[in-house]
């Protein structure tokens, strides 16, 4: 049985804690490795499930790889394997992003379909699309991205929505073929640019990192570096969220705030004094929170990873919010768990109408993916009694350290083993 969190609401959060890398960073740079041969190292990654499952599937591919507290060392042979048809790939969504590169680097890949959150379809459709504009042939193969070319030839690339996992597999692919490659309407999110930055390190070509164009001259050959990987915009907005629902205090440092420009100045709709500085934010709410409407949307929007802990401080804030879910569309699943906690809430279509109260009252609830599981904890937190949070290793993969933090911001938290755990209705 797996293991759950018990969570005792009522303790209002304070205090200061220091963010990691990015999860959604971090696995596309290790990816990157792929791309030239000898010793890349990354910095900074953070303690979560992810990284390992990422080093597995390098290692898979041939490579060798060392983790040592916060830094990964990758070394890529001359000519690594390209065939990704194993366990770790079909546990996380990001071990995709060895598509881009295997295709770059071998003229060749197979990688099986990855798992992964279950919060709704993400086809590999704009992957597959754009590769093959730059020369690939690509199919689906016994459940695995089979994709194989002679040569890989510049193209202009439009995508049809600026996917993140697409604008990175075509531009890990682009930067390594022949010519010009334009990708618009690309991915603008602060790991895009990481990742960009990172292969620029390596010898790379690319210009408007950061714009919804971006532009790669192919290059011959890219070498191994050592690169930082930038702070973890979510979970930081989690702790910052966390904060205005406890009616807490909470400094939160080693992430750019301007990279969290619009979730921030939602918590200041909510009644939140918010506070930067160049390594960070604080949040301080004085009281409960007012209602805040939001909508979900690529970067700069507001991140849809962040759509659940919105719901939850929705349903503990003073007044009625409507949240627009434009990006996947099995994410409001968590609303269900959310009402077992007594939300006043419902679901029509890509809306989710939330009244606050003034409580939340204890249950037994399930997380459905990573930040799913995040909401209930923070949901748990103002809920009377105590809450029993289930499948919690959804946490794990995108939070180091969990239990341990909130414990240290005065949370009432402790992490059990099930040995008998109730059925899921």
């Amino acid at each position: 049985m797996s293991e759950r969190f018990l969570v005792t609401g009522g303790n209002r959060l304070e205090g200061e804690v220091a963010v990691g890398g990015a999860k959604n960073s971090v696995l596309k740079l290790m990816a990157a490795a792929l791309l030239a041969e000898g010793t890349t190292t990354i910095t900074n990654c953070p303690d979560i499930l992810d990284v390992p499952l990422m080093a597995d599937v390098l290692r898979g591919l041939g490579c060798e790889v060392e983790l040592d507290g916060s830094i990964a060392q990758i070394t890529t042979p001359a000519e690594p394997k390209y065939h990704a048809d194993f366990g770790a790939v079909r546990q996380f969504r990001a071990s995709v992003c060895v598509l881009g590169p295997l295709v770059a680097r071998c003229r060749r890949a197979v990688v099986a379909l990855p798992g992964g959150d279950a919060i709704g379809s993400r086809p590999l459709d704009m992957h597959q699309s754009g590769l093959r504009l730059l020369g690939a042939h690509t199919e689906i193969e016994h459940g695995c991205v089979v994709a194989r070319a002679d040569v890989l030839e510049g193209a202009t690339i439009r995508l049809d929505f600026p996917s993140v996992g697409a604008t990175e597999n075509i531009l890990m692919a682009a930067v390594l073929a022949d010519g010009e490659t334009v990708i618009d309407n690309a991915a603008r999110e602060p790991e895009i640019v990481d990742l960009c930055n990172m292969l620029v390190q390596m010898g790379a070509q690319i210009r408007g990192a950061g714009t919804s164009t971006l532009t790669i001259e192919g290059v011959k050959k890219l070498v191994p570096i050592t690169h930082r990987v930038i702070g973890d915009r979510i979970v930081a907005a989690t702790w910052g969220i966390a904060a205005a629902m406890t009616t807490g205090d909470v400094r939160v440092t080693g992430v750019n705030p301007k990279h969290l420009s619009l979730v921030l100045d939602k918590l200041r709709a909510a009644g939140a004094r918010v506070t930067y500085d160049p390594n960070g934010f604080r949040i301080v709410q004085p009281d409960r929170p007012r209602a805040v409407n939001f909508s979900t949307l690529p970067f700069p929007g507001f991140p849809t990873d962040l759509q659940p802990l919105a719901i939850g401080l929705a349903s503990i804030a003073d007044g009625t919010s409507m949240i627009t879910e434009n990006v996947f569309e099995a994410r409001f699943r968590f609303v269900e768990e959310m009402i077992r906690l007594g939300a006043d809430a419902r679901t029509d279509g890509h809306h989710a109408v939330i009244r606050g109260i003034p409580q939340l009252s204890s249950a037994p609830v399930w997380s459905s993916d990573i930040r799913a599981g995040a909401g209930l904890v923070l949901a748990g937190l103002v809920a009377d009694g105590t809450t029993e949070v289930h499948d919690v290793f959804h946490i794990d993969r995108g939070y180091p350290r969990f239990v341990e933090i909130l414990t240290d911001l005065g949370g009432d938290i402790v992490r059990v083993g099930a040995t008998s755990e109730p059925a899921q209705p």
